[in-house]
């Protein structure tokens, strides 16, 4: 099975030079990807349940593999939501799909936003960073067709890195067109 270009990178290029900059004794102490997670919330699924299954599929395009329903955790009166009642849906991508996807991001769908000044900066203090999206109509599996209504789409990119600091310089590494301060 052939690797994607991120990981082949990561492996040979990436790794060696953050051991370095880092200054880590082992190669397994070096930051890594773990897991990206994409999720939609979907407020019209409350109203109209087959809203759900037309964004579930443009999810699905996106990520390459079928996403999960979520559900709502308890019942909240104002929003006219019960416990249980399907409000989203979710991919966790790993592996080899989730270097193609991050590829993808860095390369092909963030240069496509209006006005793109970089990414923020700003991490959540256990390595992880989260990226929200206005729209997902930048990505190329999306048509204007195929989506009724465009939808926010939030990316929790998830490390094994052991701080913030790390966690940056693995994500600057691969590309990620991080703000200029």
């Amino acid at each position: 099975m052939a690797k994607a270009r991120l990981e082949d990178l990561y492996v040979e290029k990436i790794r060696p030079q953050l051991k370095e900059m880092l200054k880590v004794k082992n190669i397994m102490e070096v930051p890594k990807l773990s897991k990206i997670v994409l999720n939609v919330g979907v407020k019209e699924a409350v109203g109209d349940s087959r809203v759900l299954q037309g964004v579930s599929a443009i999810l699905s395009d996106i990520a390459g593999q079928l996403p999960v329903v979520t559900k709502a955790r308890k019942s909240i009166a104002g929003f006219k939501i019960r416990e249980g009642m399907p409000i989203g849906v979710m991919v966790t991508l790993r592996g080899k799909k989730m270097y193609e996807f991050l590829d993808r991001l860095i390369n092909v769908a963030l240069p496509q936003v209006r006005d793109f000044q970089g990414v923020t900066r700003r991490l959540d203090k256990r390595g992880n960073y989260n990226l929200g999206i206005k729209d997902w109509i930048i990505f190329p599996e999306v048509s204007f067709d195929s989506a009724q209504k465009f939808h926010g789409l939030n990316i929790t990119i998830n490390t094994n890195a052991v701080s913030d600091e790390h966690a940056f310089e693995l994500l600057k590494s691969f590309g990620m067109p991080f703000r200029q301060l």
